[in-house]
């Protein structure tokens, strides 16, 4: 336990230090190897890597809709109905996120518009790991549909000596999302950004990954004109605030939650309450002995902590400076705590919102910023999956009212081009109506 108001500010800065990503060198040269195969070699390199990484030989890269079918067939109904409950919770959330472009006259004769449009192509990562996310699938694949992308590609690496998991395709499929490619990693990354033979390129790629999906990502990115990516991604991590109130065993459970994930997630309690923190302590252990993934959560936890404050305010300002990617409030008079909230990818308030519910069904995106992100990006929303821009309108009598407003700024800036183009405009707009009247025969001129 490490008490706040004890340490001075190079041990706090400590306290709050991630676990390192390992060695980025090492990670950032095989990356730029398995991009450069995919560049070479095309569909060639996708079928040698997904043999070499995931053990597997393929006949096809893409899935057949006879495939995507049968595995809707093959699950029971009531894990249908699970996931077609979470879509639907979620296309309500992120369905109330469209917004209508906007249209104002700033001055006489000058129009200006925000338009929003879907992004064309766009392609959506699901990993597979040690467990299939059929959660992942509708967190990306809903907002993409809502949005109006008209191509939709779904990549996700082979599992256990399988294809892809009938909950995942089920998903898609709810999503209308029916191409749909066996491949993960670094190599999948490479294919929906530069396409080979069979994959074409897309404008953006969505979702999250291991150190190599993101290295990939932030190289392609940089690599490849007109490809972007959703945001950078660590590993997960949820930080709780708690008072004296809290449920100990609720606290523990949702602690563990986040770091069955994996040995580097990072999971906080920050409470001023010292009881409290001795019994979630102790929660901590009894409830680690029951779970499946118990070895991945105990390497967890021994890079996590508990932080003992003086006061709410004090963990308040903790998270802030933290920026956890999920954020629990279980204490009271929550309300005045969410104003003071700064930096965090999302918040879960109150002793009935555990962070699962934001993961599956609440209906809440749960592709979030880590590793500090959220305290300048956004979890993903509707917009991500559009572009905006705008389109100005002028009149003559628009410019001529605007021009002397830009001719003194071009002036100052000293482009003089810039104010070419709008003195030309005026200078022959005036020559026309002079020649105009000129040409008006004596008595006619009004």
């Amino acid at each position: 336990m490490i008490y706040w108001s004890k340490l001075n500010q190079q041990q706090q800065s400590d306290a709050l230090s991630r676990p390192e990503l390992g060695d980025n060198r090492t990670v950032r040269q095989s990356v730029t190897r398995i991009i450069d195969s995919v560049a070479k070699d095309g569909d060639d390199a996708l079928f040698k890597l997904t043999e070499r990484f995931d053990r597997i030989r393929l006949d096809s890269l893409r899935i057949s809709q006879t495939a995507i079918v049968n595995a809707s067939n093959r699950l029971s109904d009531a894990r249908k109905l699970a996931i077609q409950t979470a879509y639907s919770h979620i296309e309500s959330f992120h369905r109330a996120q469209l917004t209508d472009d906007i249209t104002i006259e700033t001055a006489p004769g000058v129009t200006c518009m925000l338009k929003t449009e879907a992004i064309d192509s766009v392609g959506l990562y699901i990993p597979a790991g040690t467990a299939p996310l059929p959660s992942t699938v509708l967190m990306l694949g809903v907002p993409a549909k809502i949005a109006g992308c008209s191509r939709v590609v779904l990549v996700c690496p082979p599992q256990n000596n399988t294809l892809i998991a009938d909950e995942i395709l089920y998903a898609a499929k709810l999503c209308q999302i029916d191409e749909i490619y066996t491949i993960g990693g670094a190599q999948a990354i490479a294919a929906l950004a530069l396409g080979t033979e069979t994959i074409k390129p897309v404008n953006k790629v969505f979702g999250p990954g291991n150190r190599y999906v993101t290295e990939a990502k932030t190289q392609l990115a940089q690599r490849v004109p007109g490809f972007t990516i959703d945001m950078p991604a660590g590993p997960s991590e949820l930080l709780i605030i708690a008072d004296q109130h809290a449920t100990p065993s609720y606290v523990a459970a949702d602690l563990l939650s986040q770091a069955e994930h994996g040995i580097d997630s990072q999971v906080m309690l920050v409470t001023d309450s010292e009881s409290l923190a001795h019994a979630v302590t102790e929660q901590l252990a009894s409830q680690l002995a029951l779970l499946s993934r118990q070895q991945i959560a105990d390497e967890a936890l021994q890079q996590s902590r508990v932080i003992i404050t003086d006061s709410l305010a004090d963990a308040v300002a903790i998270s802030n400076r933290y920026g956890p990617e999920h954020l629990s409030l279980q204490c009271r008079d929550t309300d005045r705590l969410l104003t003071s909230i700064r930096g965090a990818g999302s918040v879960f308030v109150g002793d009935f919102s555990p962070e699962s519910a934001g993961d599956y069904a609440s209906g809440t995106n749960h592709v979030l910023p880590t590793y500090g992100y959220s305290k300048v990006l956004s979890s993903l929303h509707l917009a991500d999956f559009s572009r905006r821009y705008t389109v100005q309108t002028l009149t003559r009598e628009g410019l001529r009212g605007l021009a002397p407003t830009i001719i003194e700024l071009t002036d100052a800036e000293g482009l003089d081009a810039h104010q070419r183009a709008v003195t030309i405009r005026l200078e022959q707009t005036n020559a026309t109506a002079t020649q105009t009247v000129a040409s008006v025969a004596p008595g006619e001129a009004k």
